[in-house]
C-alpha cells in the first residue's frame, strides 16, 4: 500500500525517501493524510523515534507548529489517531532528518472489489439512461409504460 524506498547513493551522500498517500483516506478528507505506520515505513524509523518526532503534548491536545518537530494535522479529541500530511513529513525529513533530496508521490490504489462492483453498476445504469432516451418520450404512468412493452404486469 506505501512502498517505501530509501536509497543510499555512493556512501550516504543523497537519500531519496518516497511517500505514496492511499486515496482512500482522501475521500473522508480535502487532503490525503497519512497515519503513523506509514510515516514510519516511509521514514524508515521505529516506531518509537516516529513517536519521539512527533509534536504531541498530554497538556495541549493540539500544541503549536515546532519546526523541530513532527507536527500532526488538528485533533478533535485524545482518542483521534496522529495523521500527518504528506508535505509536513516531506519538510520534516529534508529539514530535520537532513534527508537530502525528498519527493512526494501519490499513488493510485488497486482496484478493490467494492470499487469494480459500483463500476459495474455504474455502466448498467448509463447503459439504461442510454435506452431510456433513446425510446424518445418516457411515459409518466405504469398503464402506459406496459402498453409500450407490449407484456402483462407480473
Amino acid at each position: 500500500m506505501f512502498p517505501r524506498s530509501v536509497e543510499s547513493v555512493s556512501s550516504s551522500v543523497q537519500q531519496v525517501a518516497e511517500l505514496s498517500i492511499d486515496p482512500v483516506q482522501a475521500s473522508a478528507q480535502a487532503e490525503a493524510l497519512v497515519g503513523i505506520d506509514d510515516v514510519q515505513k516511509s521514514l524508515n524509523r521505529s516506531r518509537a523515534s516516529v513517536y519521539r518526532y512527533t509534536n504531541t503534548d498530554s497538556r495541549n491536545l493540539n500544541p503549536p507548529f515546532n519546526p523541530r518537530k513532527l507536527n500532526p494535522e488538528y485533533r478533535s479529541d485524545q482518542k483521534d489517531p496522529l495523521m500527518f500530511h504528506p508535505n509536513e513529513v516531506a519538510r520534516f525529513a529534508k529539514d530535520v532528518l537532513r534527508i537530502k533530496e525528498v519527493t512526494v508521490e501519490v499513488l493510485n490504489s488497486p482496484s478493490t472489489a467494492t470499487q469494480q462492483i459500483l463500476g459495474s453498476i455504474l455502466e448498467e445504469l448509463r447503459l439504461i439512461r442510454s435506452q431510456l432516451e433513446a425510446t424518445g418520450k418516457s411515459p409518466s404512468d405504469l398503464s402506459a409504460r406496459l402498453d409500450q412493452q407490449g407484456r402483462p404486469a407480473a
